[in-house]
């Protein structure tokens, strides 16, 4: 029995200090690092400083789970991966975020008891891509998400389902995937019949093996099906299947379990069985979707009529290739793109004098990316069980091709109609429908409906509607997926990178999980007027995993950017021209590896110079026509696997010096060249080992300094690794002791002012003034999302962050770059306030029966203490204008002020100024005209000019 009972997230992790000596678990890192970024962010100095989000939305980000109200269907909750949940009351019009508060916004599956109004949300998304990121358990609502409890399973990482009793909402079974990167044992089958209150485990298969699904029967929770999913995800490689990969039932509620789909059932057994997705018609008849991993029969040798394959490369000896065709050999060479250097004549010459190998043609092609669509596994299968489980046969004699590739995992859904046995409908890259049982299977996939499908919600009680949730947001159908609208209105968006050009006004870039490339102005307005006019203020670059970016500061409409793996190109916004940029390593040569997020750095000493790390560091003199590697493998080599490993992952080079270069990799490795690449230094060897190089910075402000960050989550280490160097990296001091635990990404300098330091990771942002040696917590409009990327824009003093979950925030840093909290004196210390023009649109509108427009000014301003202060706003000669009450808290503070004064104050004004003429208003409120005031706080004041 899981015999802990969780009051709160607060009660749970005092109880843990106890222990505090002994060596902690996962859950109890967890969890500590949870309450200390809680108390972290009360006390924070910059816990007022407040960020905007500021899109963009259309794009959207990964849905795992929608939860529809069955008696009112325009009601409904959606689950993000990465971006918490959302209500909308209005089939999707709109929606309010109910999970801005919650310690995470990693979502796995979400659960509603509709007529008490609980809300169960399992964090930690289920599936399991190298961007599924780990919750802390189950958490539970009664008043729609403004509160949650935490209700146990803190390391289960990551929630495959929640069933609820539809007739005793205290009784609920979760489905736990467990830990993504190592065996863990919470995990299994979880029941609780008192609300959370106490857990029991009741099915446990092995310490890799979690619960991926669970359904019950229409009409009887009795009568449950579980599949049970062995994998293991490491930096290197990833296994989907296993022996222990197998469906389950349960006659008694998920009490005790019985394993059904053995040898003699039909259903296939051993080391090929991936994820299994479960759907349930009734007692009896029940649909499972499998990810095979069983290798297909072998073709036959038979010559290929069409022309050569690389497959044909794999198998041939040198006496075979000499024989080939010039002309036949010419058209493989050209239709799989090899560089023009490398034709016929010449490359038999190669193979002649044994300096290429006939398997090199093959080998030359197979990059990481073109590995994830070539695979000779089965795919995609679908079995049916007439008899309650006890006996399965495949619908379907074909293969189901072009539905999973090699990447099952990813999805693994299945939906059965609730009024039709024979209506079926599995989730995959398109979205397929089947009206016989799965015999035969037709793509409801549409033109504005993204790829990657994750979530399906089929009408129980209307036939055609659909609500699919997919990687690209949210739609909807009510004629059975003929067609769809798109309901993407929340800034849900999964970023990897950002970055910033110089324009006025500057735009962002930003690349996304499986939605591309985008930019916009910072300035763009996130709502639905664009719908008027047809153009969404943000346009796509490219498609495909965006990545990272870079801008020529010369010319903004020169955008280098790209893919996965290392699949960049050369973009002239202005002409629409794309040139193909990826370097290439010889033939014969061992294949370049590059990272998923392949990093890439234009100069700062020379635009024309790109540098794009693989293993080895590659620089291009003439901004990526020709590349040539500057180092050797700059990693510990790789390792064996089925994902690119031992790549580099960050680039820094100092603006001090063209050719002080730094290079930080996926397997802990940090070198640095100060001379171009002629040679090169390790420097990590006094660092954490095998750790993944999150980012490395050449410091802005002083040659000899660098920082380095390492991100332990595919280790699932969860600690915080940051350091900082004044000597190359020979020596390096930890600065992040002080930050709550949790991976970090990225770290970035403060442009003006050395001592600011900002932090992003993957449960929040951070900032230093100290170079480090103590951090403070970013709260005021951010959740607790992951931060993966942040960029300053110098001229206009902004911060932006990008999230993988709520796409972008933004918010102006002028008073922490000026206001330093280390050397403030006064009780009150304020920012200038910029001068602000007056206009006669004060207090007025354009029409009745809109709002009137009303000025306003921020007020900034730093306190040595907290309390009750009084703001007043003061006329030249002291005469009292306006005054308010604040609350004051110890750090910046940020108070609006409309321009507004009393009546009071308008007629001490007027008898200060004869002159003075005040208009009438639409709203009746009187504003400051043309003048210079006082902004007063205990007798530390700021000048206000109105022109």
């Amino acid at each position: 029995m899981y015999k802990l009972k969780f009051l709160s997230l607060a009660f749970f992790v005092s109880a843990l200090f106890v222990f505090s000596q002994q060596k902690a678990t996962p859950a109890e890192w967890t969890s500590k690092a949870l309450l200390q970024k809680q108390e972290m962010a009360q006390n924070s100095l910059v816990k007022n400083v407040p960020f905007k989000n500021i899109g963009p939305s259309v794009m959207s980000g990964r849905v795992v789970d929608v939860a529809v109200n069955p008696e009112m269907p325009t009601e409904f909750y959606v689950g993000y991966a990465s971006g918490g949940v959302w209500h909308t009351t209005n089939n999707g019009i709109t929606f309010t975020s109910i999970f801005d508060n919650a310690e995470t916004q990693n979502i796995g599956d979400i659960a509603v008891d509709w007529e008490n109004r609980t809300i169960w949300v399992g964090t930690g998304e289920n599936n399991s891509s190298r961007s599924s990121y780990s919750g802390i358990g189950i958490l539970k609502s009664n008043d729609n998400g403004n509160t949650w409890t935490h209700v146990g399973l803190t390391d289960s990482h990551h929630i495959g389902r929640i069933l609820i009793h539809p007739n005793n909402p205290d009784e609920v079974v979760v489905g736990v995937t467990g830990h993504l990167y190592s065996p863990n044992d919470e995990r299994g089958i979880y029941k609780t019949t008192d609300g959370g209150e106490t857990w029991k485990q009741t099915l446990f298969v092995d310490a890799m093996s979690g619960i991926i699904d669970v359904q019950h029967a229409p009409d009887n929770f009795n009568v449950l099906f579980a599949s049970s999913w062995t994998r293991d995800r490491k930096a290197w490689n990833f296994s989907g299947s296993g022996h222990n990969s197998a469906i389950y039932k349960s006659i008694d509620g998920g009490d005790t379990w019985e394993k059904v789909s053995t040898e003699s059932s039909g259903f296939p057994a051993g080391e090929g069985v991936g994820r299994i997705g479960l759907a349930m018609f009734s007692e009896n008849i029940i649909y499972a979707l499998l990810d095979s991993q069983f290798h297909r029969p072998s073709k036959s040798n038979a010559k290929h009529n069409s022309g050569l394959t690389k497959d044909d490369f794999k198998t041939m000896d040198v006496s075979e290739f000499m024989k080939l065709e010039d002309k036949k050999l010419n058209g493989y060479l050209k239709t799989n793109g090899f560089h023009e250097k490398y034709r016929a004549s010449n490359i038999k010459q190669l193979v002649s004098s044994g300096s290429v190998k006939p398997i090199d043609l093959a080998h030359y092609l197979e990059d990481a990316n073109a590995m994830l669509f070539d695979t000779p596994v089965i795919g995609a299968e679908v079995y049916k069980s007439g008899d309650g489980g006890k006996t399965w046969q495949k619908t379907h004699d074909d293969y189901i091709d072009g539905l999973y590739y090699s990447y099952g995992y990813y999805f693994g859904e299945i939906r059965v109609d609730p009024q039709d046995e024979n209506g079926i409908y599995i989730l995959g890259v398109p979205l397929l429908k089947s009206k016989d049982g799965g015999q035969s299977f037709t793509s409801i996939s549409r033109e504005n409906v993204h790829a990657d499908h994750q979530a399906l919600w089929v009408n129980p009680k209307m036939k055609g509607h659909l609500i699919d949730g997919n990687d690209g947001g949210l739609n909807m159908s009510y004629d059975d997926g003929e067609s769809w609208v798109k309901l993407n209105a929340v800034a849900v968006g999964q970023f990897y990178a950002i970055n910033i050009d110089h324009e006025k006004p500057y735009h962002i870039y930003g690349g996304l999980q499986d939605n591309g490339v985008w930019v916009g102005a910072n300035n763009a307005k996130e709502d639905k007027s664009w719908h008027q006019s047809g153009q969404y203020p943000w346009q796509e670059l490219m498609g495909g995993d965006g990545m990272q970016i870079q801008i020529d500061s010369r010319d903004a409409n020169i955008v280098y950017t790209g893919y996965q793996f290392g699949n960049y190109y050369r973009i002239n916004r202005k002409t629409e021209e794309f040139k193909y940029i990826q370097p290439k390593h010889t033939l014969g040569e061992t294949p370049y590896r590059f990272n998923w997020q392949t990093p890439i750095l234009l100069s700062p000493h020379n635009q024309d110079i790109l540098y794009l790390g693989g293993n080895k560091l590659m620089r291009s003199m003439n901004r990526g026509d020709d590349f040539a590697a500057i180092s050797d493998d700059l990693t510990n080599g790789g390792k064996k696997g089925n994902v690119a490993y031992g790549t580099l992952t960050s680039i820094s080079e100092s603006p001090f010096q063209f050719g002080l270069i730094y290079t930080g990799s996926d397997d802990g490795v940090v070198s640095v060249t100060k001379n171009g690449g002629g040679n090169w230094t390790t420097i990590s060897k006094k660092l954490p080992k095998d750790l993944w190089v999150s980012r490395i910075v050449a410091s802005q402000h002083k040659k000899e300094r660098v920082y380095v960050t390492l991100n332990g989550y595919r280790w699932d280490d969860f600690k915080v690794y940051v350091y900082s160097s004044e000597d190359y990296g020979q020596t390096w001091k930890d600065i992040g002791v002080t930050i709550p635990a949790s991976p970090v990404n990225v770290i970035r300098e403060d442009p003006s002012n050395e001592n600011v330091l900002y932090l992003g990771t993957d449960n929040g942002a951070y900032v230093s003034f100290d170079k480090g040696n103590s951090w403070e917590a970013f709260s005021n409009g951010l959740p607790n999302v992951a931060i993966h990327d942040i960029v300053i824009q110098p001229e206009a003093k902004d911060l932006i962050l990008g999230t993988h979950g709520r796409s972008i925030y933004k918010t102006n840093i002028e008073a922490l770059q000026i206001l330093s909290p280390n050397t403030i004196e006064k009780t009150i210390t304020f920012m200038d306030v910029k001068p602000i023009r007056y206009s006669e649109r004060w207090g007025s509108s354009w029409s009745p029966w809109n709002e009137a427009f009303e000025p306003n000014i921020t007020i900034q301003f730093y306190s040595t203490m907290s309390g009750q202060k009084h703001l007043k706003i003061q006329s030249e000669s002291g005469a009292e204008l306006y005054s308010i009450t604040i609350k004051v808290e110890k750090g910046f503070n940020y108070v609006d002020y409309n321009l507004e004064l009393t009546d009071k104050g308008k007629k001490a004004l007027m008898k200060d100024e004869k002159d003075i003429q005040f208009r009438e208003t639409g709203n009746k409120k009187y504003y400051l005209p043309k003048g210079t005031y006082k902004i007063e706080i205990d007798n530390e004041n700021t000048m206000l000019k109105i022109k």
